[in-house]
């Protein structure tokens, strides 16, 4: 990741070299198509042999049945389920996984669950420590569901997905307004944070689980949500075109730090866990992406402008303060070196071009070499 384009592409990187060479000794790309259009994903942040490499991914359909399928990297997939059994279990994965030979399989579906509505967010619970992975979703409700490991999955069967919690932040009713968004607290699991279009934030506490406290954080509708590094401290985007900022010991008031112009929406945000003082955010239908510095409100210290299309998604690395991955629609993920700022940053130090827009990227927390980006019903897991 510190290297240029041209020694990374030496390297072999899947982002340098802009295309993957699946028969490699080596293999930089896992591709993986979908029954459906993928909107939502993310990375479960388990380390351990049997639950590596798994991915959730969210359908987007245009009705209210829509599903969430739990696919792992085949290759991990055979070593969780052990090899005395491995051949059969992997064969009745790969049945689930319609529409691929078995020795074309990079992905093996290991679950699947009905998910009314699209998902519009997909995490898996930052807690490393914990029998149960938890899984979330939001959509109309804040849901929580619990996957087992292939061990704890009977013979030839996928993992059984249940739901351990629904989480209506409308106190009055039983329908609320939809959720556009949500984030985990790292620090604290416990917590959750929602963002809505009725213009609130909602924090949960999940060991009881109830709302913790409920905010309007904007004039219009909230977009997006993050935490930044601790408990307490978090900002939110939205159609105002305003970041705020917000601390859960002084919710009295809040700090706007940047506005667009023109009150231009912003749709996305990400903040940098590895240096807090850094956030990323994208607005609606712009092929720039904007990093702010809390300690200077109001003006973006860098806009990376290399896209030619609107940005769809930004993530910051994991185990680096100084490297962003965001994709597009025009068919590019673009990794960006930060280092040299406050100088302007005009290219980015890798690039990989997918066979169509690219509208959604996790970059994995657990195994930090592997980006995963989303474009149609295909994803692919790119070696960085």
């Amino acid at each position: 990741m510190e290297q240029s384009t041209s020694s990374a592409a030496a390297d072999g990187s899947a982002l340098a070299r802009g295309e993957g060479n699946p028969t490699a000794s080596k293999k930089e790309i896992y591709t993986h198509d979908a029954d459906w259009t993928i909107y939502a994903m993310g990375w479960s942040q388990r380390e351990e042999p049997d639950r590596g490499f798994r991915l959730a991914l969210g359908s987007f359909v245009e009705e209210y049945a829509n599903k969430v399928s739990i696919i792992q990297r085949r290759d991990a997939y055979e070593k969780a389920v052990g090899s005395g059994v491995s051949r059969d279990r992997t064969a009745a994965a790969l049945a689930r996984s319609q529409g691929k030979r078995p020795e074309d399989a990079a992905f093996v579906q290991v679950g699947e669950f009905e998910h009314p509505y699209p998902a519009t967010k997909i995490l898996w619970s930052p807690d490393k420590t914990s029998k149960k992975d938890l899984l979330a979703t939001t959509g109309d409700y804040l849901r929580v569901w619990s996957v087992p490991d292939q061990r704890e999955a009977s013979d030839a069967e996928a993992a059984n997905v249940e739901m351990v919690a629904l989480l209506n932040n409308n106190k009055n009713s039983e329908y609320c307004a939809p959720l556009t968004s949500f984030d985990w607290n790292d620090t604290d699991p416990t917590i959750v944070g929602t963002s809505s279009i009725d213009t609130t934030c909602t924090i949960w506490d999940l060991a009881v689980p109830q709302v913790k406290t409920q905010l309007i954080a904007h004039d219009k509708e909230v977009y997006d949500i993050a935490f930044a590094r601790g408990k307490d401290i978090f900002a939110s985007v939205g159609a105002d075109g305003s970041v705020r900022l917000f601390d859960l010991r002084t919710l009295e008031h809040s700090t706007i730090i940047f506005e667009t112009a023109s009150l231009r929406p912003l749709l996305r945000l990400a903040w940098n866990k590895q240096d807090p003082n850094y956030l990323a955010a994208i607005l609606a239908d712009d092929p720039q992406t904007i990093i702010l510095d809390v300690r200077v409100p109001s003006i973006p210290v860098a806009e990376l402008g290399a896209h030619q299309a609107s940005v769809n998604s930004i993530a910051w690395a994991p185990h680096s303060s100084c490297h962003l991955c965001t994709c597009s629609d025009d068919c590019q993920a673009l990794i960006w070196d930060l280092t040299p700022l406050p100088k302007p940053i005009d290219d980015p130090i890798l690039a990989y071009t997918a066979d169509a827009e690219v509208n959604q990227l996790q970059w994995s927390t657990a195994h930090h070499e592997w980006v995963a980006i989303a474009y149609t019903n295909t994803v692919q897991a790119l070696h960085v």
